[in-house]
């Protein structure tokens, strides 16, 4: 059970880690509750997914939980001054080949909701925004969905931002690197140990590990003997392949107020594809339409998925094969628009998938003192103002039955081929030479 008096050890500071965080302070600020992390929280390059350029801020779902969740955090975004200056309303513009628009309508009217939100046909579209989705990629789409409540967030700074609030208000943050979790001799999780040997002890251990989860459930299942630690397939890692450009003045100033757009697809053609408004640096982003997984032996005869071993995750080392998604990205979006844009940046991110896209928020069944706080599945950071809050309900055992259900360790996991973001590609496929036809 949380309380003041309680320890509690975080592992990952990205928006799960610190969102917990910062809400365990600021309910029993007499707690000790340190944040441990690879990376210096203000480090300039992270392997957390949440640190990024920009992410999309929304609660355009048909699923209603996350429709609810959205809009909570929304209203933290729009009237909290700590959050309210990495928010911007842009609106969003999403093509959807199903019935997705209509469900995101009667969700908002479900929960009495009232939002600038409608469906438009595809004619009607290619005329909003001074046309910037004329040329956009149509085919199979039955109405287009505009939000003009949705947006997106500058998330490396505001993920900083709040890691440093929650210091001043009494956090503790470490900077190492987690080798496994630690047990006493009753299979309680105790705390972790780092890579070098020395052990941090705490109450409460919060994995909010991300990709990296999988790996760390391994290794500390073979150092403790406890096999039932393993993910066993409810956590997968996936990657991602994101790209921008630098426009140019003149380019700027037309795209400069866009809203988010969203390319929508169903589960048999794939994830949907996005591109988000242009940074205060002029730098307009898209995220790819290849989401993979990197299975390799973790120890002798266990092989899972995981982040490549390279201390950044090789994150910047971007394949042309994903060079190549970012150029489909932009096609889908602007076609003859795009054309003579100049790539400036890719990254590859990676996050923690389940087979539903759902969270896991749950006591870990195999341990005592343990708990599972991540699986983002690349739509996580939107849900950052609140997601530390649900935490908490967990770790006091108040979480809705509903949600309790829905993020639980132990859960029916449905089929991920109804799962249009799941992995489907091996990274060993994309990192293969191009070939090119000769004509």
């Amino acid at each position: 059970m949380a309380s003041s008096k309680s320890s509690y050890l975080i592992v990952g500071a990205g928006v799960f880690g610190v969102s917990t965080a910062y809400h365990l302070i600021k309910k029993y600020p007499d707690a000790s509750v340190t944040l441990i992390d690879r990376d210096a929280y203000d480090a300039d390059s992270r392997v957390a997914a949440s640190w990024d350029w920009n992410k999309v801020v929304r609660a355009d779902y048909d699923d209603i939980a996350y429709c609810k969740l959205g809009l909570e955090a929304q209203d933290v975004f729009r009237s909290d001054p700590l959050w309210k200056p990495y928010f911007h309303e842009t609106g969003i513009f999403w093509t959807c080949r199903s019935e997705y628009a209509q469900e995101v309508i009667d969700n908002y009217e479900k929960l009495g909701r009232k939002a600038d939100l409608f469906a438009v046909s595809v004619d009607e579209a290619k005329k909003m925004y001074g046309g910037l989705f004329d040329d956009a990629d149509y085919s199979g789409v039955k109405e287009v969905l505009i939000n003009r409540t949705s947006g997106w967030a500058a998330a490396g700074d505001c993920l900083q931002a709040i890691t440093r609030e929650s210091l001043r208000l009494g956090v503790k943050y470490v900077t190492a690197e987690v080798a496994s979790l630690q047990f006493d001799a009753s299979g309680r999780c105790s705390g972790v140990k780092k890579r070098g040997g020395e052990v941090l002890t705490a109450a409460h251990v919060i994995l909010c590990t991300g990709a990296f989860t999988p790996k760390l459930l391994e290794l500390s299942a073979q150092s403790s003997g406890l096999n039932g630690l393993r993910a066993d397939g409810r956590i997968v890692a996936g990657g991602i392949t994101t790209g921008m450009t630098t426009l140019d003045d003149k380019t700027h100033a037309k795209f400069v107020d866009m809203p988010v757009g969203v390319q929508g697809y169903s589960a048999e053609i794939g994830p949907f594809i996005g591109s988000l408004p242009p940074t205060k640096d002029k730098e307009l982003k898209w995220w790819g339409q290849t989401i993979f997984t990197n299975t390799r032996e973790v120890l002798p005869g266990r092989s899972i998925s995981m982040p490549p071993p390279e201390p950044d995750y090789a994150q910047w080392k971007v394949p042309p094969k994903l060079k190549e998604d970012i150029d489909h990205a932009n096609q889908v979006f602007y076609g003859r628009k795009g054309e003579g844009w100049k790539m400036d940046k890719y990254r590859i991110c990676w996050d923690a998938f389940t087979t539903s896209a759902d969270f896991i928020i749950s006591p870990h069944s195999a341990s005592n003192g343990l708990y599972i706080a991540t699986c983002g599945n690349f739509h996580g950071w939107k849900f950052f103002p609140v997601i530390g809050k649900y935490v908490i309900q967990m770790l006091e055992g108040s979480l809705d039955p509903s949600l309790e259900g829905k993020w639980a360790w132990d859960r029916e996991r449905p089929d991920p081929k109804f799962n249009p973001d799941w992995p489907r590609t091996e990274m060993r496929e994309v990192l293969e030479p191009v070939r090119t036809s000769k004509l």
